[in-house]
């Protein structure tokens, strides 16, 4: 204040918390089903935050070089990650659909993200 510099000092302090769902089961098994049949699984995702959750499905290739996305998914409950009053995430039901008139098999990931694509 009038041109004299004094020294103020700040300090600031929180907790960094990093993202983190947890999912039951940990992997999804499909059951081989025969062409055009639908195989379906329910994964539970356990979130610890508040955000919303969207799925990255895979794009398969066929063994004559098209590609397809063989995979359904439906949240029958919504997407949002729903805080309590108590600070506890509800967990969101995930249903995970395969059908194919062509045969294959697939071992891979799907990816679950979040708003801030984490």
């Amino acid at each position: 204040i009038n041109n004299h510099i004094s020294p103020h000092k700040l300090t600031l302090s929180g907790t960094l918390r990093s993202p983190k769902i947890n999912f039951h089961p940990p992997f999804l098994m499909l059951m081989p089903v025969p062409l055009d049949v639908e195989s379906e699984g329910v994964v539970t995702i356990i979130p610890q935050e508040q955000s919303r959750i969207r799925l990255k499905l895979p794009e398969l290739e066929l063994a004559d070089g098209t590609r397809t996305c063989p995979f359904a998914v439906q949240f029958p409950e919504g997407q949002d990650i729903v805080l309590s009053s108590d600070g506890t995430a509800k967990e969101l039901i995930c249903r995970i659909s395969f059908r194919s008139s062509k045969p294959m098999s697939f071992l891979g990931e799907m990816l679950f993200i979040d708003q801030e694509e984490n």
